[in-house]
């Protein structure tokens, strides 16, 4: 694949190059022929009207078509924005969750103090990154015998989820759910699965962790809004659901494997770049505009060196037979982008 993306665009300088020569080989030929050939510049200003046709055309079909494009890829945005608007809605749920089960008493005691003094500058992320050797905090909690039924792990993925920048190491006391995520922590929730160590635990393992994990010190209306928030974020998942294993087992599952994807997906197609195509054809447009209508004009209205329409007959011409050659390259480029 990589092959043929080289060869295509060997491809395109290889023709940007003999179109070039075309160019250069036209100025000489028709100034040539313009010293030597009497009347020529006459022919020359009886076809430039024509000409000038021509290229106004061509650049008003292209100056629909870039206008067009333009709207299109704003309406899509737009469409975007809406559906990473109700994504982001929903994460902000998740974390609101999050947040309560992180700040509650479920934990053993002792385990807060451990995480938030001895490896208070460690993060989810460094202990999943260890193997890259930028953080020995994280080696050293990987070597560390725990005392806390391993909660300690649940405990940090938590805490990543109330993270905004892959960069924090603490939590500020009030939570921020910012309008749009920044891609760099969407990247991470990604690439290390955030969510899917608490979906495993309370989907598989939870007998293992129930004198652990301390459910019955959340407070009751915390957990109504727990079950409020959820109902939130899919109603046809949660309507039923109660304060339980199974429930938490669902809410992260959905996390891992729907919100935090789409968010991902979305993302992605908002902060997508303008295609080649479109500056690829606005290139062909400036240059039918500027030497195809604006020059010839000129050089009609003002009587300017021949030479000056002579270059832009040369230009046009060589940049037809450019975009003859190697439209079908950038057009392929942007179906298979």
């Amino acid at each position: 694949m990589r092959n043929k993306s080289l060869f295509k665009d060997f491809y395109s300088i290889i023709t940007f190059v003999i179109s070039g020569a075309i160019c250069a080989g036209l100025i000489f030929l028709l100034y040539n022929k313009h010293l030597n050939t009497l009347g020529f510049e006459e022919n020359l200003k009886k076809l430039t009207s024509i000409y000038i046709g021509i290229s106004g055309f061509l650049s008003a079909i292209l100056m629909v078509f870039l206008a067009t494009s333009a709207m299109n890829q704003k309406t899509y945005k737009a469409k975007i924005i809406h559906k990473i608007s109700k994504t982001t809605q929903k994460m902000h749920n998740f974390r609101t969750i999050a947040e309560i089960l992180f700040k509650s008493e479920i934990w053993l005691p002792g385990l807060k103090d451990y995480m938030e003094k001895d490896f208070a500058n460690l993060s989810y992320f460094d202990v999943k990154e260890f193997y890259k050797g930028k953080s020995k905090l994280a080696i050293e909690f990987l070597q560390e015998t725990h005392h806390f039924g391993e909660t300690e792990n649940l405990y940090m993925e938590l805490k990543s989820l109330l993270m905004i920048d892959p960069k924090e190491k603490q939590i500020p006391e009030t939570i921020n759910y910012p309008i749009f995520y920044k891609n760099d922590i969407i990247e991470k929730w990604v690439e290390h699965k955030s969510g899917s160590g608490l979906w495993y635990v309370f989907g598989y393992k939870f007998g293992n962790y129930k004198e652990s994990l301390n459910f019955e010190a959340v407070f009751e209306r915390h957990r109504e809004k727990i079950l409020t928030l959820a109902n939130t974020i899919d109603n046809d998942i949660f309507e039923k659901s109660s304060f339980n294993d199974v429930f938490f087992s669902k809410l992260w599952e959905h996390l891992t494997k729907d919100v935090i994807p789409k968010l991902s997906q979305f993302q992605s197609h908002i902060d997508r770049k303008t295609p080649r195509l479109i500056y690829y054809l606005y290139i062909v447009f400036l240059l039918l505009m500027v030497f195809g209508v604006l020059v010839p004009i000129t050089y009609l209205m003002l009587n300017f060196s021949v030479l000056a329409v002579i270059v832009s007959y040369s230009i046009v011409v060589s940049t037809i037979f450019y975009v003859a050659i190697t439209f079908h390259i950038f057009l392929s480029k942007e179906v298979n982008r």
